[in-house]
């Protein structure tokens, strides 16, 4: 399946305050899941096996390294195989493992996560998401420019990389 996103990663001192502003918001909450996310050496984009409770996906995307406003393109492929894993990891090799507790909420298209990444802290992502395009982008960003305003997001708390990048 292919997604266009528009996403930001922040860093986050006010967990509680956001949980509270997405209930709020009447957000579908889908749980808490433990996830480890394996990504492997690539050419260009990035390439993972996310291994949770609630997800489990193979992901390759592109993504610009900007903080305040990423744009990626995603493929998606649910519930890939333990020999995939295999054959991934034997013929690319792993660049890093990403181990993460994360809340995971949805109001609509647009997916927020509230992470405790080992090793690195708490963080808060949105990702308005498109799939195969049936969003026009100017409505993504509208939304993106929304909840980031309503979460209160602060510029200095922006990153500009993956979780994978920052471990590396």
């Amino acid at each position: 399946m292919d997604h266009f996103n528009i996403e930001l990663k922040a860093k986050c001192e006010n967990v509680d305050e956001i949980r509270e502003i997405l209930l709020s918001q009447n957000a579908d909450y889908k749980g808490k899941d433990h996830q480890i996310d394996t990504y492997y050496n690539s050419n260009n984009g990035r390439l993972k096996i996310r291994r949770g409770n609630i997800e489990n996906s193979l992901v390759f995307y592109e993504r610009n390294d900007n903080p305040s406003k990423k744009e990626s393109k995603i493929i998606l492929e649910q519930n890939p195989s333990r020999d995939l894993e295999k054959i991934l990891e034997n013929s690319l090799g792993i660049k890093v493992v990403v181990d993460k507790q994360r809340e995971i909420y949805f109001i609509n298209n647009v997916k927020f996560h509230i992470d405790y990444v080992e090793g690195l802290g708490n963080f808060i992502e949105i990702e308005a998401i498109s799939e195969n395009n049936k969003i026009p982008r100017e409505k993504l960003e509208e939304q993106f420019d929304y909840y980031k305003k309503l979460l209160k997001i602060n510029e200095k708390d922006l990153i500009d990389k993956s979780y994978s990048d920052i471990l590396k």
